[in-house]
């Protein structure tokens, strides 16, 4: 397979604010910036004459904002959020943003963001090739386990826990253990279904029962404690329905 490549769009009122995403992008292998919009309303227009597969989209612009953009468009690119705004979050998860990178954000925090959306367009790519699954909301991975290949649902997960270089993969009645790290999955996991609530622990949102404190059940009855960096953003994740 060839190397996964990403053309993205910057769509932002702020020039200073496409001078850092392009002097980030050119330490990226493999990101490139096709086009520039300072309006959203420019950027529909752009999206009609060319296909990009990733655009960094902030929300508080002239007469267009960010996510009303967003919902314009038909077949939508992979998104990632750039705003200054940290109360857009959770609207911009409900609608299946990659990431959501607060300004003024740092070049580690850009590359983890893109390279999740790598990581969405590996697995896309995959699966064409393969001819594994038409229907994106039944991806499967394959993963080594007990020196076999297994194919697993990516919606039948239910939380991933990293013990050094392997990871347990968690499943309604057990679990694979596989020698990856706990990063290459949440490189590929749909956002925002699958969040990190501690730096060894990953779940699906869709297997949670309830939080209590600084804790979460599965519906497994696992309980699995939330990492004190992540508190703040999980319990806005569960909770969004909510506030």
């Amino acid at each position: 397979m060839e190397p996964v490549k990403l053309k993205a769009l910057i769509v932002d009122d702020e020039p200073l604010a496409h001078d850092v995403i392009i002097r980030f992008s050119k330490d990226v292998p493999g990101l490139e910036i096709v086009g520039q919009s300072f309006l959203a309303l420019d950027a529909l227009e752009f999206l009609r004459h060319q296909t990009v597969d990733l655009i960094f989209l902030d929300i508080q612009m002239p007469k267009l904002k960010g996510l009303e953009f967003l919902r314009l468009l038909d077949n939508k690119p992979m998104v990632i959020i750039t705003s200054a705004y940290e109360k857009y979050a959770l609207e911009s998860f409900d609608l299946e943003v990659i990431d959501y990178l607060l300004k003024p954000y740092r070049f580690d925090r850009f590359l983890k963001a893109v390279r999740r959306a790598f990581g969405q367009k590996q697995l896309k790519a995959s699966q064409a090739e393969t001819t594994a699954i038409p229907d994106t909301s039944q991806q499967q991975l394959f993963i080594k386990s007990d020196k076999r290949f297994i194919q697993i649902q990516i919606e039948d997960i239910y939380y991933l826990e990293s013990h050094g270089n392997y990871v347990k993969v968690w499943l309604k009645d057990g679990f694979h253990l596989t020698p990856k790290t706990l990063q290459s999955f949440e490189d590929i996991l749909p956002n925002p279904n699958f969040f990190r609530i501690h730096k060894s622990t990953i779940v699906n949102r869709h297997f949670i029962d309830y939080l209590e404190g600084n804790q979460i059940k599965m519906q497994n009855g696992t309980m699995l404690t939330i990492g004190r960096n992540h508190r703040q953003r999980v319990k806005q994740l569960i909770t969004d329905k909510e506030s």
